[in-house]
């Protein structure tokens, strides 16, 4: 009887899009794989690539102590039922109910931290990092929130037992470091790679020179940087009319917050405008890299950006915030440009630069991103790292 994986996330479209080559994989080495998931999306293509599917509701966003316990017991019963041989665990919510679970059933399970969240973001203004500097540049301790402490419990508890806990990038490794979370083996890998046979490099579309388009893909929400994007995208119009125009591909955020209010209140006058596009969330997004003359993200925080990489393996220029998750993609002046993250004045100036590059310059620039791609962020040599562990 052949070996059997369970892997546990909390998006169908993230896991297909993202490890749908690592699923392939491990069918190949002669596994069963089934995926534990709260949502539809995708499983139709999941399940063409050999893998059942089941369904585990999840609240992926705050803390409700009912679902939450929900989630755990609808764990503990799958791993009880299906009896896998190895548990993969993917962000925050699986990680820590999945370790939990996994932790009771003596079952071995394998976690990836793809990002801090927001809990952890919260007191380091984006960093990434519970340390802030002193103007002399002294490392200096910033106090754990009661909710940080809480999670920081918790992710000592779950991850306790875990064979092999994998991380986007160092600094998120850093901070668990530091305050003792993982007890075991570390892998860092650079994100989920990019498939760089799905995002070939496209040549730059003819209307560069005189209309740049910028492209954001991603919710429209404070933490984002929607504010300072389309801010910034304001002044740089008002200081070059009709040389840029931005297309935003994601959904707006759906809250009543005065920040929520203000983004959809830039972005309903960007669009009256002509300053502006939207469109929804669109699973084939190669073809808007292709279009774009270069791709923004002002993000505040990130795991590792799987926009900024699909993006430069299309050899597009990318504009990015200066946090981990994007500054590990970007060599800076060659590839893209980086800028301060939460700095509307910055951004601006990052635009501004961008918009001013010759074709061949935004060229050349487009195609340093592709080989950076190819020789560091390789989706095939991310599956390794993982079928290592796991065979």
């Amino acid at each position: 009887m052949g070996k059997k994986a369970l892997i546990l996330a909390n998006s169908g479209s993230g896991l297909y899009d993202f490890r749908g080559g690592l699923i392939t994989r491990l069918k190949d080495a002669g596994y069963e794989v089934l995926c534990a998931l709260p949502d539809a999306d995708a499983v139709k293509e999941l399940r063409a690539l050999g893998a059942k599917v089941v369904r585990t509701p999840m609240n992926r966003r705050g803390m409700n102590p009912v679902e939450d316990v929900k989630l755990y017991r609808g764990y503990r019963a799958l791993l009880k039922k299906e009896r896998p041989d190895i548990v993969l665990t993917y962000t925050i919510k699986p990680n820590i109910y999945g370790g939990y679970a996994c932790r009771k059933e003596g079952i071995p399970y394998i976690a990836t931290v793809t990002g801090l969240g927001s809990v952890f973001q919260s007191e380091s203004e984006g960093t990434g990092t519970l340390t802030h500097f002193s103007e002399k540049r002294v490392c200096v301790p910033v106090p754990l929130t009661h909710l940080q402490r809480l999670v920081t419990a918790m992710y000592r508890t779950a991850l306790k037992d875990c064979k092999c806990l994998f991380f986007q990038n160092a600094n998120n490794r850093a901070v668990f470091e530091r305050f003792s979370i993982p007890s075991g083996k570390t892998k860092l890998v650079n994100g989920s790679g990019v498939d760089l046979k799905r995002h070939m490099p496209e040549d730059y579309p003819g209307h560069t020179q005189e209309t740049t388009q910028f492209l954001y893909v991603g919710r429209l929400m404070k933490e984002k940087g929607s504010i300072e994007l389309l801010r910034a995208l304001r002044r740089l119009v008002n200081e070059y009319p009709e040389r840029a125009h931005l297309t935003c591909v994601g959904y707006m955020e759906d809250e009543s917050s005065a920040d929520a209010q203000e983004i959809a209140a830039l972005a309903r006058q960007a669009e009256e405008d002509n300053l502006l596009t939207r469109l929804p969330y669109d699973k084939e997004i190669h073809a808007h890299y292709a279009k774009a003359d270069a791709v923004v993200m002002p993000s505040y925080h990130e795991g590792m950006s799987n926009v900024l990489m699909e993006a430069s393996a299309t050899a597009r220029c990318v504009l990015a915030s200066d946090i981990p998750g994007c500054k590990e993609i970007v060599e800076d002046t060659v590839t893209g440009f980086l800028f301060p993250a939460r700095d509307e004045d910055a951004l601006f100036y990052a635009m501004e630069k961008f918009l001013k590059l010759l074709v061949a310059e935004r060229r050349m620039m487009g195609r340093a991103a592709r080989r950076k791609m190819e020789c560091e962020f390789d989706r095939e040599q991310i599956m390794d790292a993982y079928m290592e562990e796991i065979l």
